[in-house]
């Protein structure tokens, strides 16, 4: 296909190259440097091939939009740091940069000594955790990684927020791909929320309540009130999640920035599974375990049991092919940045 042709009257064709120039070309005029550009306009990109085109190139409005955005940088600095562990201090970058930056320390960190622990503070919207536990990964290690932010989630029972959406994710290394599950607490993501308003969209029924607690459909009076925690009936269950979560986020320094316990962190734990068993055993066992869990009785209609992933991945090798479709008026925003 060609690098950008109109989609009919819903958007713009774009394959993965012309994608990333033209997010790259976008964040540069927003004010990143072309290296820091580059970083983030991949991860944008790669969301809009795995099928999340709520933090794909739309998310280059929302970060033009956001309040730290004009708030100076200053370059990442480790701020504590021992053989396995660094705590680092993100100079208010995005976190699309900074947490991929993170990445990196963790895995240069493992290589050395096959454990790493590794937090980040002062940053703030961060993508996909897959993204980065899939770079982990495909390095070869097990990750585990938690991102909490300020407020947008009631707790369960309240009226107003109190956590961030707060996803985890867990990663392992296999065979051609790695197994990835990634989550949010919430039960719908911030990111979706804001494209609907976007596009005029409404959202789901029972994933959000206005300022005065009762449920909404209007993307603009859930920005306003809150997003619930994901469960439904057992809403407990995802509050418990996502205050842990948030909980956790202390440890990578949370509330370091401005002293508030309520902000955005993210932590990484990434180990060598040779710590535990030979990796020949290791790889061996989960091809084992795959192989049992896709073999199950289907019921009816159904045609495949998928793993954590697999879908994603399928995804993403076809429009690398086939390239993806940019809505149309999200494509005239950010060109008109």
């Amino acid at each position: 296909m060609s690098t950008e042709a109109a989609a009919g009257d819903g958007g713009v064709a774009l394959s993965a190259e012309a994608g990333l120039a033209f997010g790259t070309a976008a964040l540069q005029r927003t004010g990143f440097g072309a290296g820091e550009a580059a970083v983030i306009a991949a991860h944008l990109v790669d969301s809009e091939l795995c099928g999340y085109p709520a933090l794909g190139l739309a998310r280059i409005l929302t970060v033009a939009e956001h309040a730290r955005m004009r708030n100076p940088r200053r370059p990442l600095s480790i701020v504590h740091e021992t053989p396995v562990s660094a705590l680092i201090d993100g100079g208010n970058y995005v976190g699309l940069y900074a947490v991929y930056r993170a990445a990196e320390i963790a895995i240069e960190k493992v290589k050395a000594g096959g454990f790493a622990l590794v937090g980040l503070h002062n940053s703030w919207l961060s993508g996909r955790n897959a993204y980065y536990l899939e770079k982990i990964a495909r390095a070869g290690y097990a990750g585990i990684h938690l991102a909490c932010s300020r407020p947008v989630v009631v707790p369960h029972g309240g009226r107003a927020p109190a956590l961030g959406t707060n996803p985890i994710a867990f990663a392992l290394p296999g065979t051609p791909d790695p197994v990835i599950f990634d989550m949010g607490t919430s039960a719908t993501n911030h990111g979706d929320v804001i494209l609907a308003g976007r596009l005029g969209n409404l959202l789901p029924e029972g994933v959000a309540v206005d300022q005065a607690g009762f449920p909404t459909r209007d993307p603009q009076a859930a920005l306003k009130g809150g997003i619930l925690p994901f469960g439904g009936v057992h809403a407990h269950k995802g509050y418990g999640l996502s205050f842990m979560v948030q909980a956790m986020g202390l440890l990578a320094g949370a509330a370091l920035p401005q002293g508030q316990v309520q902000d955005f962190a993210f932590l990484f734990v990434v180990f060598d599974p040779a710590l535990l068993m030979p990796r020949a055993q290791f790889d061996a066992q989960l091809a084992e375990l795959i192989a049992a869990v896709k073999a199950t009785p289907r019921q009816p209609g159904v045609e495949e049991i998928r793993i954590p992933s697999e879908q994603a991945f399928r995804t993403r090798a076809k429009r690398r092919i086939d390239g993806f479709v940019l809505e149309q008026r999200i494509h005239a925003r950010i060109a008109a940045l």
